[in-house]
């Protein structure tokens, strides 16, 4: 909530320059909209011993990793940099100390032939794979052609870098009826979801915000590409 509102009502001392900002500051309103909400009800569900709220709260917590460290390599240091760093490594922190914890054969056991792991599995591996060849595409064009990638852009493609590998081996895991697969699926169909839902936000509060163009066919192409995550994500909520 700090680092949300420290954006959001005084960029100018918080983003250096115009690019920044007309990033970032629709993105803090996103995550106090979407973040700060998806992080609460995971862990009041989990505080209340619910299977679901175990499950998500690693999606969640992944979630902040994915924004903070996009954050942390866009942004120069300033005064509320050491924020995001902290934000992302205690996510990703409390994220593996959670997913190290569970007992992770009694929930597939519990979860096994219950939540269309080949669906959910498959959609997992062609996304991250997908993602992950966009990123390096995007690097290597900008270094082979000699141009300079913006900050903001090499940061979310760095990100879909360290993240999307993550989407494979959980798919993987998943496929085959794995531990691993089982314990991680949920999380990361949620993080996606939420992704791409905070993108669909993203894209139409920015206009708002920096005066930049509205981009219908943007939101719709987005508004695809999320329901092949929400489907696979509801079908494993429901089981």
């Amino acid at each position: 909530i700090f680092a949300c509102l420290a954006g959001f009502l005084f960029p100018s001392l918080t983003y250096p320059n115009d690019a920044l900002i007309r990033s970032f500051v629709p993105n803090d309103l996103v995550n106090l909209l979407i973040g700060f909400p998806v992080l609460l009800v995971s862990m009041l569900l989990l505080r209340k011993g619910k299977l679901m709220g175990l499950l998500l709260l690693p999606g969640a917590l992944f979630y902040v990793f994915y924004n903070y460290a996009a954050y942390a390599i866009a942004m120069p240091p300033n005064w509320v940099y050491p924020v995001h760093l902290v934000l992302a490594f205690l996510s990703i922190y409390v994220l593996i100390s959670l997913i190290r914890k569970m007992d992770a054969d009694r929930v597939r056991n519990m979860l096994q032939g219950s939540v269309s792991e080949g669906l959910a599995g498959g959609i997992l591996v062609m996304l991250g794979l997908l993602f992950s060849l966009r990123a390096i595409v995007i690097i290597l064009t900008s270094l082979f052609n000699e141009s300079i990638l913006p900050r903001t852009d090499l940061a979310i493609n760095v990100v879909d870098l360290l993240v999307t590998p993550v989407w494979v081996i959980s798919g993987i895991a998943l496929w085959r009826r794995r531990s691993f697969g089982y314990v991680t699926g949920l999380g990361v169909l949620f993080q996606g979801s939420m992704l791409f839902i905070a993108l669909i936000v993203f894209l139409l509060v920015q206009p708002l915000l920096t005066h930049t163009p509205f981009s219908v066919g943007d939101i719709l192409v987005i508004t695809g590409m999320g329901l092949i995550c929400f489907v696979p994500f509801f079908f494993f909520l429901r089981g």
